[in-house]
């Protein structure tokens, strides 16, 4: 397989396969074999969290876009779902010659779970060579990558972020194999080295399935403008006026997309957008004039933005009133109290009430706690006595509601690059730590794998619950030397929301 960009865990993926595909012509003990069976069963696991990501990018189009925006999502989403099944074609394809292969070479071993035929050196390339299930299978694959990109526009296809087109390798003599099929499939390439390819075809398939429905669906928010609304509006400079000065307005035709979704912005906080039109609604801080300016951002076809402001607006606060915010920010987070403040002026704090939609909110005396559930948006409203034996509400304030970001796994106080050889053996654990967030949340660990390759050594792979290195992996990291690889993959982590998050691989180097 070739094409683009790699991430560092395929790329150290490739290189294992193939420093264990190099030593296949020296011999095959078995825990070469077992690596084989590693590597296979990383690949897999890769291949089930692209599939969680994109059965999370449909759920999440499905609940905005989709119905925000029907008419103009519909189309994409229908793409989008074509990608899939071109690209399930070909994986059910593969799966369908993996058991071929294994059923042909014994079957499963029960104890193990491993292949009774790992070792078979001549299966491979009697049933992908001779029989031609090789170039069939090629041909699938370059078909495949075709269909994928021909869903795309043309501009959209450079750059493009998955590598599924099967090329030849290079020539280097006599000893090199004239195509592809042999040289992955073909003589003494043993069966469980052919399985480990198979499934490197999936994960490549799914990754491509995966560039191809984030690029589709992204194509919702570019600026598509059709001018489809009309309706006249009259406009004031001030809602306030001195007697005898004149009151002035301009009175004209607007029109507007109602199918668009442009960046609206009030000095500066952004607002939802319903019909093509921003909704301005703000809590006010207190009495006299305010000025405000809207922005309007909108994406152009060839991804530019384009700016456009109002003339400064204004208008006129009077009792009774009241003001929300969050100490923090303007979001309110899942998980964590998020602190708010509440006055309004002219009611004493004691007097004040307040609630909000899809949470909770506790606390008095102008200081509040709320908790919130589920993403999206919330109101905090306000009410209290506005005169004697009189509640109403004083005003309501919406905040968006986010999930707590992704952390970052921590090994040894590193993400990636070099580490002191002496450093990784002092370590004991693997952290996952939120980077730039203004509230204290914790993350813990609930499981990875590791990957340890030693130079001139077999790669030693091994997994856990937890954070903490198991038993087994600190006696693997004591034997570390300079140039040796320790890469993290499959890291899952548990925040205060409760969620489970799969986190980025690590690769670290000793040095």
């Amino acid at each position: 397989m070739a094409g683009g960009k790699e991430t560092p865990r395929q790329r150290m993926m490739g290189i294992l396969y193939l420093v264990l595909l190099g030593l296949v012509a020296l011999q095959i003990p078995d825990s070469l074999l077992d690596a084989f069976k590693n590597i296979t069963d990383s690949l897999s696991q890769s291949q089930s969290n692209v599939q969680t990501g994109i059965n999370n990018t449909f759920d999440a189009f499905e609940k905005t876009k989709l119905k925000e925006q029907p008419d103009r999502a519909k189309p994409l989403y229908d793409k989008a779902k074509q990608a899939s099944a071109i690209a399930n074609e070909l994986t059910t394809y593969v799966e369908s010659i993996k058991k071929d292969l294994i059923d042909q070479s014994g079957g499963m071993d029960e104890k193990t779970q491993d292949y009774k035929g790992k070792s078979d050196m001549d299966i491979s390339a009697r049933y992908m060579i001779e029989k031609g299930k090789g170039k069939e299978l090629r041909e699938k694959i370059n078909q495949t990558n075709e269909r994928l990109i021909a869903l795309l526009d043309p501009k959209d296809r450079e750059g493009i972020n998955f590598n599924l087109a099967v090329v030849d390798p290079p020539k280097h003599g006599e000893l090199t194999r004239r195509s592809w099929q042999e040289a992955t499939f073909g003589e003494g390439i043993p069966m469980g080295a052919s399985i480990t390819a198979l499934t490197k075809i999936q994960a490549d398939t799914k990754n491509a399935e995966a560039e191809i429905v984030k690029k589709v669906l992204g194509k919702v928010d570019q600026a598509v403008v059709n001018l489809d609304k009309f309706a006249a509006v009259a406009v004031a400079p001030s809602s306030y006026v001195i007697a005898g000065q004149p009151y002035k307005a301009e009175v004209f035709l607007t029109a507007s997309d109602s199918k668009s979704s442009p960046d609206v912005y009030v000095n500066g906080s952004r607002l939802q957008v319903s019909d093509g039109r921003g909704q301005y609604s703000v809590g006010t801080s207190g009495e006299g004039v305010h000025t405000w300016v809207g922005t309007i951002r909108v994406k152009q076809n060839d991804g530019t933005i384009k700016e456009y402001k109002t003339a400064p607006q204004t208008y006129q606060v009077a009792k009774p009133s009241a003001t929300v915010a969050a100490d923090k920010m303007n979001v309110l987070y899942i998980g964590v109290p998020n602190p708010i403040s509440v006055s309004a002026p002219g009611i004493p704090k004691e007097k004040l009430r307040v609630s909000i939609s899809g949470g909770s909110v506790s606390g008095s005396g102008g200081s509040y706690i709320a908790k919130v559930s589920s993403p999206g948006t919330v109101n905090v409203t306000v009410s209290g006595e506005a005169s004697p034996g009189k509640n109403q509400v004083l005003g309501a304030t919406q905040f968006r509601v986010k999930r707590i970001p992704d952390p970052k796994a921590v090994f040894g106080g590193k993400s990636g690059g070099t580490s002191p050889t002496a450093n990784l053996k002092g370590q004991d654990r693997l952290f996952a730590k939120l980077e730039n967030f203004d509230f204290d949340a914790k993350f813990s660990v609930t499981r990875f794998n590791m990957v340890i390759l030693r130079p001139r050594q077999d790669p030693i792979s091994l997994s856990t619950s937890g954070g903490e290195l198991s038993g087994q992996m600190r006696q693997a990291m004591s034997m570390i030397t300079p140039g040796t690889m320790v890469a993290f993959t499959n890291i899952m982590a548990v925040g205060p929301d409760g969620s489970a998050r799969g986190l980025d691989d690590i690769t670290l180097r000793a040095n």
